[in-house]
């Protein structure tokens, strides 16, 4: 799944994220999901979240 529908995502999900400052290169970060901070239904960038150690950034895979 891409992380673009908010009900595809939950707190406990394991997920690849794009960070802010990663954005121009694509680079991926793993984490856990503790927060979802998107408030819409989709997003075409992917859905904001908070990774269980801070990070913030938007899904790009779903991965567990």
């Amino acid at each position: 799944m891409n992380g673009q529908v908010r009900a595809d995502i939950r707190p406990g999900l394991e997920v690849d994220i794009v960070l802010k400052q990663d954005q121009a290169t694509g680079k991926l970060t793993h984490g856990t999901v503790k927060d979802i901070l998107t408030n819409s239904p989709r997003h075409p960038h992917g859905i904001k979240v908070r990774l269980s150690d801070g990070q913030v950034g938007r899904v790009k895979n779903i991965t567990g």
